[in-house]
Formats: C-alpha cells, sequence, structure tokens
C-alpha cells in the first residue's frame, strides 16, 4: 500500500499544482486516463476526495489541501534526495577519512589519490596518521590501512600493495666496528634500536625465519622509539642495528647510507590492506577511492 500511495500522491501533487489534469499528465509524461485512474484509486483507497473536478478546473478540496501540506514538503525531499544521489554518481562527492600508519599513507595512499583528487574536486580526504589498530567503526573512520595478518576477521580486506619482507638494517660504519651478524640470535650481542608498540606499550620483538621456523628475538639496545623514521635515522648515525619493511629502507639502502643484514631470514609477508565493515552500498566517492587503491600485479 506504501508504494501505491507514494506513487498515486505524486500524480495528486502535480495535478493539485497544475489545476489541470491535461497540463499534469503531459508534466508526468503519462496519459490523461492514466492519470485520472491513478487519482481516483488514491481516493478509493484513501475513502476520501482529494480533488473537486468542474468542466472549467481542478481545485483540491479542504482535505486535499491538508494532505498536500501534510505530504508535500516530503516528497519534496525525498525527490530532491533521489536527484543528488543520480547527480552524485556523475559528480562524486563528500568526505571520505582513512586511518593509516605513516608510511602506507606517503607511499601508497597518496601516490594513489593524488591523480583521483585532481579530477574530482569535491571528493575531500582526510588521513589521520596512525599506528595503532584504530575500531574504524567506533571513531567513524570510513576505512583504514593495515598489514594483511593485521585485519580482523569481520573486515572486507583490499590488498592495496604489494607482499612486504622485513629487514635488518645498520650503518656500513656500525658495522666495519662490529661484527656482522651472521644468524638472528646473533642480534643478542648488538645494540639494536627498538621500535615501542602503540597497541600493547610493549616493544616490537624482531620475527625471522631460520630453517622453516619462526624465530622471534628480543633485541635490546641504548635507544628506543616509536616511529620508523626516527629508529632509521638513529641506525644511520650508528647507533645500531634497525628492523623496519624493506620498502621503508630502499631510499637509505641504494644512496649507501645503511646496509642490509639478515636478508635470507626475512620471508615474503602479506602487504598493506584497505580494511571496511561491510559491503553495504558505497558511495560514488567511496567506490572510486576503492578502485583506485586496488593493488593490480604487474
Amino acid at each position: 500500500m506504501l508504494r501505491e500511495n507514494i506513487a498515486d500522491l505524486m500524480a495528486f501533487m502535480v495535478v493539485a499544482e497544475e489545476k489541470s489534469f491535461t497540463k499534469a499528465a503531459r508534466k508526468l509524461n503519462i496519459s490523461q486516463s492514466a492519470l485520472s485512474h491513478s487519482i481516483k484509486n488514491l481516493e478509493d483507497r484513501l475513502h476520501l476526495q482529494l480533488l473537486r473536478r468542474t468542466t472549467r478546473s481542478v481545485a483540491p478540496t479542504n482535505i486535499g489541501e491538508r494532505l498536500l501540506e501534510l505530504y508535500t514538503p516530503h516528497l519534496v525531499a525525498m525527490e530532491s534526495e533521489l536527484k543528488n544521489l543520480c547527480e552524485t554518481i556523475d559528480h562524486p562527492s563528500g568526505t571520505i577519512r582513512i586511518t593509516a600508519p605513516d608510511y602506507a599513507a606517503k607511499a601508497i595512499l597518496w601516490p594513489k589519490l593524488c591523480p583521483l583528487l585532481a579530477k574530482y574536486p569535491d571528493i575531500h580526504l582526510e588521513i589521520s596518521i596512525d599506528y595503532a589498530l584504530t575500531d574504524i567503526v567506533a571513531e567513524r573512520f570510513d576505512a583504514g590501512v593495515r598489514l594483511g595478518e593485521q585485519v580482523e576477521k569481520d573486515m572486507i580486506a583490499l590488498k592495496i600493495g604489494p607482499d612486504l619482507r622485513m629487514a635488518a638494517v645498520a650503518s656500513p660504519h656500525y658495522l666495519e666496528t662490529h661484527s656482522v651478524p651472521e644468524t638472528p640470535r646473533d642480534l643478542l650481542e648488538h645494540h639494536c634500536i627498538n621500535l615501542r608498540l602503540p597497541t600493547s606499550g610493549g616493544f616490537y620483538v624482531w620475527e625471522f625465519e631460520e630453517n622453516g621456523h619462526e624465530c622471534k628475538i628480543r633485541v635490546e639496545g641504548q635507544l628506543s622509539f616509536n616511529t620508523i623514521d626516527q629508529a632509521l635515522d638513529a641506525a644511520e648515525a650508528g647507533f645500531g642495528i634497525a628492523y623496519t619493511t624493506e620498502d621503508a629502507v630502499v631510499e637509505r639502502v641504494a644512496s649507501g647510507r645503511l646496509k642490509r643484514i639478515l636478508e635470507n631470514y626475512c620471508p615474503p609477508f602479506p602487504g598493506y590492506y584497505l580494511y571496511y565493515p561491510t559491503r553495504r552500498q558505497h558511495t560514488a566517492a567511496f567506490q572510486l577511492v576503492i578502485d583506485s587503491l586496488r593493488y593490480k600485479a604487474l
């Protein structure tokens, strides 16, 4: 009944506005007989006379006027929202909020989304840098970025980057003045730069693979930080060995400021994923963000 009433109420509103079945039928792009049938059905269902018809004019009855006052604002608002939704398809707009660690934001999000933002100036992007495993629903983010192994099972996960490997690095000067570690356990005899985790508050345990088995090493050293760049700066300055993803050290290694060690003990693992709560209907803007970030292997 609701579906039928909405369609017939829209027809009634146009007849009342045009004060003519002929003009209203033309505006609605239907036949005059179909329009008359629609109005009659509405009046029959409601058991009300909504229009007063004469040979020269059509006008709402008193009850028809009351109905128009009650429903016209809602019907106009619905029509306006539907129009906006349709226009959004051609002109995506709105704010997309994403939480991500700084390296993922710099190396993946910005390069891929920069062209999208230039093409669609009405899309607004807010990137919040955070190492913690943010609850995107509670914090009202549209999506978050994590390493694949950290994504919760109830989230939709979209691969946005290649698989990664970890990298242990040190400055040439440090390696010249200390013995080069041959196995992960040799790190226990070295100065290592710790990274404090924002989630648990503890230090990150360095993970390697030795002879097909996982090997975890709790390292010690003079320095600890809560961001990767600080740890790498300290490694460059010769304060010890740092441990992070290899994509974060590419430039420093290529320039010779840092050298990799224990490379054979660092197997690949799932890289960065965009995650979001459900498969509900996305806005056009968010769908464009998803399509832009989707990883395409070369």
